[in-house]
């Protein structure tokens, strides 16, 4: 069999698990016998994957599709339900469509007629060419992400049932597909000094490169460790420090532009805030690129289920305790204590980084302009989105002085950040100190320096910083190490990309199984019996509680659990060996005479 029939059966296997109909044209095709001969054909038809091809911003308390609230997924946010799939919860009848080869399908077709075009080589049809090899890139990436080994298929659709044989090629092959295809992507888009034409340019492809690579070698060389059934059993030391170094040069590369900046006006307090909250950010010199919201005409619902202070979900405490101090030191024993005792102490700017008080909200800090005293406790006797469930209530996103109706559906302007530069400062420090911390710590240091800058804090410190007490959970790791991923958590802390960082850490055992999401201490400090929330708290009952603490009646000290125990008691079940991969719809792997292989875990 030859492998273009290979590959145009597997195609069509795709195709018939329901993700689209195999007599449909690709999509955005203006019909013709030359397709794309004209650069306004090609432009019209790369419009459709502006808006698959990225990241949506928004909020749901209840989901994990955007932005805003992706962190609900993760340790860093709860919603007052388990999450199913830190839950160890999800079965087979979850797993989706493989909607992407949809996508991938549509930007082959316009790659595979390039020829047509009648103005080959002019600057806006090598936009063009560069536009659609870094959208292949995208959706692979994503299919790497959440499947694992797929297929690679560089082909449009031209089915033969017959030959659906093609299995899944293993997971380097897949990751230097998608670098080579952002090489392409790089040598044909634009140079660009700002994000002003909303679209992809040659900083963009190097940011996602930077972030592919980093994610590979990080995958292999951890989950390698743990010997467990996920990473490319073919990969070699010189693979993972390849791709390293890859990242570090994608990097290098940005930065040595002498282009971007991290965004700050000198006010430390407010800058790092701002810039998440800002409709446009076209002229901000941090922002690579980003999708921009009109409330007037297409908007978000962030500001609606952020801005009383509740959005059904809440930030835990894992997140605030593992912002540093102040002085630069770990925020830990007596003094994180007796700071919890009084609401809002423990996240105030002169006691810890700057950044946690632009993220979680504080007593007094305005939410909406129509509040009279601004936030004062967290809404923990609200229902549905005005109620908050840890005790720690977002603020980063908040659009604070929006004028509009604060309570309509899709009517906030919050932007979504597609990439900033402080991703590309923070790949290359984490790439650095997997490459050797201990070779690079003058490097690393200098590195992150413009993030801890903006925001008024020491330069890093390994020693200063590493945190050795037993119960933190990366309290073994290198020090470098440990201090790249703290710095990472905290100047990315609700984008919605935790979750992959500790699948790519296989970091799961330490930081998910037998935990639970934890909130603001409730018992022992001012919250417990404050008069804003009258008689209407009820815990501690046989039942109808709107609250549950962990502890027991009489315990001095009792934190806020944003969901009831008795539905997880023995913390989140995250199956080790199964729920690092999403599983293959069964159909699927009939349709391909089980030349598809399902992920680990997912046949028991």
């Amino acid at each position: 069999m030859n492998i273009k029939n290979i590959i145009l059966g597997a195609c069509a296997t795709i195709c018939l698990t329901g993700c689209f109909n195999l007599d449909k044209s690709p999509e955005g095709v203006i019909s013709t016998d030359r397709p794309f001969s004209s650069l306004g054909e090609m432009q019209s038809y790369m419009d459709q994957f502006y808006e698959s091809g990225l990241r949506a911003q928004g909020f749901a308390g209840w989901g994990t599709g955007f932005i805003a609230n992706g962190d609900l997924q993760s340790d860093n946010m709860s919603s007052g339900a388990v999450n199913t799939r830190l839950n160890g919860e999800m079965t087979l009848s979850n797993a989706s469509n493989l909607g992407t080869y949809t996508y991938i399908r549509n930007v082959n077709y316009f790659l595979n007629n390039l020829d047509n075009c009648d103005e080959k080589g002019t600057a806006d049809y090598k936009q063009c060419v560069g536009e659609g090899y870094y959208f292949r890139a995208w959706y692979y990436y994503q299919l790497l992400q959440n499947y694992g080994e797929v297929t690679w298929l560089s082909k449009p659709l031209d089915p033969n049932i017959e030959e659906m044989q093609l299995p899944r090629q293993n997971r380097t092959l897949i990751v230097d597909s998608i670098l080579g295809d952002l090489d392409k992507a790089i040598a044909n888009l634009r140079a660009q000094n700002s994000s002003a034409s909303m679209r992809v340019h040659k900083d963009v492809a190097r940011a996602l490169k930077s972030e592919v690579a980093l994610f590979e070698a990080t995958w292999e060389k951890y989950h390698r460790a743990k010997n467990d059934a996920f990473y490319d059993k073919t990969v070699t030391d010189a693979k993972i420090k390849g791709y390293l170094e890859t990242c570090v040069a994608a990097c290098n590369d940005i930065i040595n532009r002498n282009v971007w900046h991290i965004y700050s006006t000198g006010n430390r307090l407010d800058d790092y805030r701002k810039m998440f909250q800002t409709e446009d950010l076209s002229s901000n010199p941090e922002v690579f690129w980003f999708k921009r919201y009109d409330g007037d005409l297409i908007g978000n619902n962030v500001d609606r289920y952020l801005n009383q202070g509740g959005g059904s979900a809440g930030i835990t405490a894992s997140l605030v305790d593992d912002y540093l101090t102040i002085d630069g030191k770990p925020f830990s024993g007596d003094q994180k204590l007796n700071a919890k005792k009084v609401y809002g102490e423990e996240l105030k700017p002169t006691l810890r980084d700057p950044r946690l008080a632009q993220t979680v909200a504080m007593p007094g800090q305005t939410l909406r302009p129509d509040q009279p005293h601004g936030f004062q406790v967290p809404p923990l006797t609200g229902s549905g989105y005005n109620k908050n469930e840890s005790g720690y209530s977002m603020l980063k996103y908040v659009q604070i002085d929006y004028t509009g109706n604060l309570d309509a559906e899709f009517k906030g302007s919050t932007p979504g950040i597609q990439f900033r530069y402080a991703d590309i400062l923070l790949n290359k420090a984490e790439a650095l100190a997997e490459l050797g911390g201990a070779a690079h710590a003058s490097e690393i240091i200098s590195t992150l320096q413009p993030l801890r800058d903006r925001v008024g804090m020491p330069a890093v410190d390994f020693d200063r910083e590493y945190n050795t007490d037993p119960d933190y959970p990366f309290h073994a790791l290198d020090k470098y190490i440990q201090v790249v991923r703290r710095e990472r958590r905290v100047e990315q802390a609700l984008e919605g990309r935790r979750f992959m960082d500790i699948c790519r850490w296989a970091a799961a055992d330490v930081l998910i199984v037998g935990q639970q999401a934890q909130g603001a201490l409730f018992t022992g400090s001012n919250l417990e019996g404050n008069a804003a929330y009258g008689n209407q708290l009820k815990y501690d009952q046989s039942a109808n509680n709107n609250l549950f603490l962990t502890g027991k009646p009489g315990d001095a000290y009792r934190y806020i659990l944003p969901v009831n125990p008795s539905s997880y008691p023995d913390g989140w079940k995250f199956n080790l060996n199964r729920d690092y991969l999403l599983p293959i719809q069964p159909r699927m792997l009939s349709l391909t005479n089980n030349a598809w292989t399902q992920n680990p875990g997912w046949d028991d």
